[in-house]
């Protein structure tokens, strides 16, 4: 089971987790043991509240296929128990983020002081360069 809020839990059932072996370097070892993780798990047919599949299904990330499944693989710990519960925690974090609501942007101007210090600033730089130019007689 896995924890996303104090009030929404996944049943581990929903969460298809399997292993397979590992890419790159690293020797016998990833030759011969499966320690990296792939995780699938679907949003349509989970038991997530609608608000947090509707998120989920908007997000524009690479791990969300166009069925609506996440697919995430963790494989950057030798053993398969850790890949597993950082694959989960991948999971939970990414469900957070979909839940997260970004605050409203206030719309402001800058002040008549900023606006003239912008201003001062750039003459006085095109100052600077303009007395690095050949001297005209």
């Amino acid at each position: 089971m896995l924890q996303v809020s104090k009030t929404v839990t996944i049943p581990a059932s929903e969460i298809e987790v399997s292993a397979v072996r590992s890419q790159g370097a690293g020797g016998q070892n990833v030759n011969k043991v499966a320690t990296a993780i792939h995780l699938r798990f679907d949003i349509k047919a989970s038991s997530l509240p609608d608000i947090y599949k509707e998120r989920l299904l908007k997000l524009s990330d690479q791990r969300i296929t166009k069925d609506g499944v996440i697919v995430i693989k963790s494989q950057e710990h030798r053993s398969q128990e850790q890949n597993r519960e950082e694959a989960l925690k991948r999971l939970q974090v990414l469900i957070q983020s979909a839940v997260v609501v970004p605050k409203k942007r206030k719309p402001t101007k800058p002040s008549l002081r900023s606006q003239q210090r912008r201003l001062d600033s750039k003459s006085r730089r095109a100052r600077i360069k303009a007395n690095r130019s050949k001297v005209v007689e």
